[in-house]
């Protein structure tokens, strides 16, 4: 029996929900494909599969066994993918998670500029807000903003990931510019709301935090419509550079209270790329990592409106 041939076989009968499509992924018949399972149940002497004509699931057995199968291909896979990449440029695939809002705006516009360097290699990008699982999702490296979140994780500090409060001329010209935290509490606030509540926003100036308490007639879970509502004149937006830094080096917002440093908790501090203990030493994620640092700059081209 080919045990890797049968490995393989039962990860992609689990992961492709069935014999026909994993047989169609791995360019086999059905009938080999069963086979090769069958063989490998008689010799562990075990079921790791429930077949039915509706559905093919794992026996408890079967869950353990498909663990350890998946991680000893992920393994391997690690082992090929170290081993390619010590010889000729970056090359292969490169799955990449990235926040939604900020993967649109600062990494899309780059990456012709990168394939075009790195023709060798190719992206599989997933824009996502949510924390994905680098493991379970098969992700090589994933940028998060604030805090790395792991510390089972390599991180990389790309950018600086600071916080603003601003709002359009229109909006400052009719209900006044604040000059103390205090005043926040008389304006219009657009609150952005998506994993946390934000109805304190917390400033610091020499060592000394002032939480005021904000409100709104407008909170939404989307950075860039809260963005587009402010340039529209709709109230006082606290928002991280890399979303108005260059609408306010336009003129379409502008800054208030710069003396004071405005955080709302673990999502400041930075942007980072985190990937796992396996990928250290890996030349195409090297090489995306030290082209996005190359292409923010220092500071991020998105902070230089001052």
């Amino acid at each position: 029996m080919d045990r890797f041939a049968a490995l393989s076989a039962l990860v992609a009968v689990v992961e492709h929900g069935g014999f026909a499509p994993a047989a169609r992924r791995l360019d086999l018949a059905p009938s080999s494909l069963t086979r090769q399972l069958n063989v490998l149940e008689e010799s562990l002497g075990t079921i790791l599969l429930n077949r039915s004509t509706r559905a093919v699931t794992l026996t408890e057995a079967g869950q353990r066994y498909y663990e350890d199968a998946r991680r000893i291909l992920e393994e391997l896979e690690n082992a090929d993918r170290s081993a390619s990449e010590l010889a000729g440029p970056p090359s292969g695939l490169l799955r990449i998670s990235l926040p939604a809002a900020f993967g649109r705006l600062h990494v899309a516009p780059a990456l012709p500029l990168f394939l075009r360097q790195c023709p060798d290699m190719r992206l599989d990008i997933q824009l996502s807000d949510t924390i994905v699982n680098l493991v379970d999702d098969r992700i090589d490296v994933a940028i998060r903003l604030g805090s790395p979140a792991s510390d089972n994780l390599v991180a990389r500090k790309l950018a600086p990931h600071r916080r603003v409060i601003c709002a359009s001329h229109d909006y400052l010209g009719e209900h006044g510019v604040p000059t103390q935290p205090g005043e926040l509490s008389g304006h219009n606030c657009l609150l952005f709301d998506y994993a946390t509540v934000t109805s304190t926003w917390n400033l610091t100036r020499d060592g000394k935090t002032e939480k005021v308490s904000v409100s709104g007639n407008l909170r939404a879970n989307g950075s860039e419509l809260l963005r587009e509502a402010a340039i529209g004149g709709a109230g006082l937006l606290l928002m991280p550079t890399w979303l108005v830094g260059e609408d306010i080096a336009a003129g379409r917002l502008v800054p208030v209270l710069e003396e004071w440093s405005p955080a709302v908790g673990a999502d400041d501090g930075a942007i980072w790329a985190v990937y796992l203990q396996s990928r250290r030493g890996s030349k195409k994620l090297a090489a995306f990592l030290d082209f996005l640092v190359q292409h923010f700059g220092t500071p991020p081209y998105w902070e230089r409106y001052k």
